[in-house]
């Protein structure tokens, strides 16, 4: 038994080394310059000390490759650790305003609401706009999953319907800068900031489905008045926090699924901690476990028929998309029961 625990311990240091070696090479891949492949260059040197490092004793290279991968290592963290976010860069378009909310009573003004007419799935005519809301007319809430990597990973979107038909959407994305494009390995080592989008349905829901190619499904989420209204104000809350203190997106812990988590806690606050919060392909079947989908349908029925990829496809540009990408979807447009 001893030999085992001895072997199992080994196991388990060189399984942490390798990945902070792992880590280690992230940090230096995304934050040197590309410039003459140095940042490709700079990682290379960094695995093959750290995996030299890793070697038996026997290996006379292998002592001072240790004290090298230290050195190494402590030099690349305390840079990481160096690291700031800001609000003050030169933004993609698609992020570059924050949203602003003045609440007076149940009345809610924003600015820099996003209306984009997309024509590409990088470019759009831009219009930010102004929306005035009442929060005691908000009558559903709505969750959208975008899915852009396989069935395990998804883009988390809420959606308010409000009873004069309008819709407001809130996404929280990385603010990527001018020429930047988004990686999920680069949200590990302090690579983006976050930000919190408001825009309409044609813009953010419709950029997705019919110029990136992602798949969407549907929801209507079962939530009493009170949690509709504190959802929507913890999200004004949300933006403004981020514009005061700007932060890093991290793709584990701080990414568009947990923050939906973080503030559908505070409103329900037993929700249990679950893998699908990081799965979060799979956060629909969390959400119906739960009980926090519209009530009277199967899963199945929710999932097929929320699906409204082809219908957003289909609806193009038109001025009702928000109504057509709704047909048939359970709980919605008067379906209230499974058939």
């Amino acid at each position: 038994m001893r030999v085992i625990g001895r072997y199992a311990a080994r196991a388990a240091i060189t399984f942490c080394l390798l990945l902070g070696t792992g880590w280690l090479s992230l940090v230096v891949w995304f934050h040197l310059p590309t410039w003459a492949g140095l940042n490709a260059i700079a990682t290379g040197c960094v695995v093959c000390l750290c995996l030299l490092a890793l070697g038996p004793r026997r290996w006379r290279a292998v002592r001072p490759a240790r004290w090298g991968a230290s050195v190494c290592a402590l030099v690349i963290l305390a840079g990481w650790a160096s690291l700031h976010p800001s609000n003050d860069r030169h933004w993609a378009p698609d992020v570059a305003r924050v949203l602003r909310a003045t609440v007076s009573g149940n009345k809610v003004h924003l600015t820099n609401v996003r209306d984009f007419r997309w024509t590409g799935d990088e470019t759009a005519d831009e219009v930010w706009v102004t929306r005035d809301y009442d929060l005691d007319h908000i009558v559903a809430v709505d969750l959208a999953l975008s899915y852009w990597m396989g069935p395990a990973i998804a883009h988390t979107l809420v959606s308010f319907e409000f009873d004069d038909g309008r819709h407001l959407v809130f996404s929280s994305e990385i603010r990527r800068e001018e020429g930047e494009s988004f990686s999920a390995l680069g949200g590990f080592v302090r690579r983006f900031e976050s930000v919190l989008v408001a825009a309409e349905e044609g813009d953010i829901l419709r950029v997705r489905t019919n110029f990136r190619g992602e798949t969407m499904h549907l929801y209507r989420l079962r939530m009493p008045p009170e949690a509709r209204r504190a959802l929507f104000l913890g999200y004004l809350e949300q933006a403004a926090e981020l514009e005061r203190k700007p932060r890093f997106y991290n793709t584990l812990t701080s990414n568009c699924t947990t923050v939906v988590f973080d503030l559908m806690r505070r409103i329900s606050p037993g929700l249990p901690v679950d893998p699908r919060i990081l799965l979060s392909g799979y956060l629909d079947r969390y959400a119906f476990d739960e009980q926090g989908l519209v009530p009277g349908f199967s899963f199945k029925a929710l999932r097929d028929r929320g699906d409204i990829t082809q219908r957003a496809r289909a609806a193009g540009n038109a001025e009702d998309f928000s109504r057509l990408i709704r047909v048939g979807v359970p709980g919605m447009n008067g379906i209230r029961h499974d058939h």
